[in-house]
């Protein structure tokens, strides 16, 4: 990567039931990952999910963009707010209002 290359890191996280893992699994792949593959700027996303032992697991969402401004293709003029899909109430046990952005300042990404 370099100066005039920038990637971006948006990371967004959740809960879900336990039960529901394959299912929202599915769901996010036919909503937010075809959002993603359609969106000019994206490099890929990853789903990683973590039971937590209590019947709820921890969602992560990580999504690769080209920039900011690809950012903003997909997540509208105010990237910083987390973009919900109509049936996520049914699955989520948390909706955080926000996500975090970073700069990948070193590194490589997976093989596709």
């Amino acid at each position: 990567m370099t100066e005039t290359e920038p990637l971006i890191l948006r990371r967004w996280s959740s809960v879900i039931r336990t039960q529901d893992r394959a299912a929202y699994a599915a769901y996010v792949e036919r909503t937010g990952g075809l959002d993603y593959a359609a969106t000019t700027g994206n490099r890929g996303f990853q789903m990683l999910m973590r039971d937590r032992g209590d019947g709820s697991t921890e969602v992560v969402t990580l999504s690769w963009w080209s920039s900011m401004d690809a950012v903003r293709s997909f997540a509208g003029d105010a990237p910083e707010l987390a973009r919900y899909y109509p049936e996520d109430d049914r699955y989520l046990l948390e909706k955080s209002e926000f996500v975090d952005h970073y700069t990948v300042v070193a590194g490589t990404l997976p093989p596709a």
